[in-house]
């Protein structure tokens, strides 16, 4: 009796090729086809319609000042990103950003001596109130959303009590060179802004934790909490590390928008602005999908669709309207992708993607699964 045997290039076509063995421009259209690729094609088509309508735009040195000037909000999206895709929510970051100017404006004064330990205050300020929003939401078990809305409301109010919102006045110049200076006579850019330097290391050191254990634990909390739990993972510490990290991303935040001004409207609205980043960064509200670097990604998309809008002289007053129907867009396209992803037995990375290294099983999840 014989026996057929298939040629291994037929097994090969039935099974698919791994994702490592792709061409590259193979590999880049399968993650331009995921929510969190496809930020980046909306980021060159929303700049390239940009210039295209104000050709000063595209020159290097008005790029690079506007890549600092949405350093800010991008970091806040990158912080809000890991509440998020842990599967919680923190509306408290807005006041957040506010304390932490108030705070600068009163404390730092004329004094360059205050300026490191205003610093230090600032940050040892924004981990506490994660680490409360973060131990109230697990421990007792109140949701999120109502332990950061309060936390809001409690952070304004005791602001207006003790210092009437606004600072006392601007702090030392060389504290708000943090968020106006940087490094001049650049070849090129002339300038290249504190903000956006700082923007890029903590977007590495982002990328960099999402590809740890902990990153991955916190994606699984987020898809999976009970499979977690049962997979040996602290739940209750995995999220309220992610609070802390979103309340410290605030405050960095914070730091840089001092040096631009203070006050009431420092800080306002800055929490949906940056859950609107992280879902135009195609992040799934609910937690377990999405890319760290494409929420910050989603900031710049968010912020050159506005350029975009004034470009075209159309009012100011529309921003939160357009604002509030991204969100919707946004979040049912990509709970819409992402569900695509897991009825079709392969879903999209949930962490940086790596073509070059397999991922390893994350509990409640089909990460590293091998088929």
């Amino acid at each position: 009796m014989s026996t057929t045997t298939r040629p291994a290039s037929d097994a090969g076509e039935r099974r698919g090729l791994p994702a490592h063995s792709r061409s590259l421009g193979a590999r880049l259209a399968a993650g331009a086809a995921t929510p969190g690729g496809a930020v980046y094609v909306l980021v060159v088509v929303l700049l390239v319609s940009i210039i295209i309508s104000n050709p000063n735009f595209g020159e290097p040195g008005a790029l690079i000042r506007f890549a600092g000037r949405t350093a800010p909000i991008a970091i806040a999206a990158m912080g809000q990103y890991y509440v998020i895709v842990s599967g919680e929510f923190d509306l408290s970051m807005g006041a957040v950003v506010t304390t932490q100017v108030v705070i600068a404006g009163n404390l730092a004064g004329d004094d360059s001596g205050q300026v490191v330990p205003v610093l230090v205050l600032m940050l040892v300020v924004g981990a506490l109130i994660g680490l409360v929003n973060g131990l109230l939401t697990t421990l007792l078990r109140v949701p999120s959303f109502i332990v950061t809305l309060g936390t809001m409301l409690a952070l304004f109010g005791l602001l207006r009590y003790v210092a009437g919102v606004a600072p006392a006045g601007n702090p030392v110049d060389e504290f708000r060179e943090i968020g106006r200076g940087g490094f001049e006579d650049v070849p090129v850019v002339e300038v290249v802004p504190y903000p956006l330097i700082i923007v890029v290391v903590l977007a590495t050191l982002a990328a960099f934790s999402m590809r740890r254990p902990f990153g991955r634990s916190l994606v699984a909390v987020g898809d999976n909490p009970e499979a977690a739990r049962l997979g040996g993972t602290s739940v209750w510490w995995v999220k309220t590390r992610a609070f802390i990290i979103s309340s410290l991303s605030a405050t960095v935040a914070g730091i840089i928008l001092v040096g631009y001004a203070g006050g009431r409207a420092v800080g306002q609205g800055y929490e949906f602005s940056a859950i609107t980043a992280v879902v135009v960064g195609g992040v799934l509200l609910g937690g377990g999908r999405g890319w760290v670097l494409s929420a910050a990604a989603g900031a710049y998309a968010l912020e050159l669709l506005f350029v975009l809008l004034t470009v075209l002289d159309v009012p100011s007053t529309w921003r939160d309207s357009v604002q509030g129907l991204i969100i919707i867009v946004a979040v049912a396209a990509s709970a819409r992708v992402w569900q695509v992803g897991r009825r079709s037995g392969a879903p999209p990375p949930t962490s940086e993607p790596d073509s070059s290294t397999p991922t390893p099983p994350t509990p409640g999840t089909h990460q590293g699964e091998q088929p």
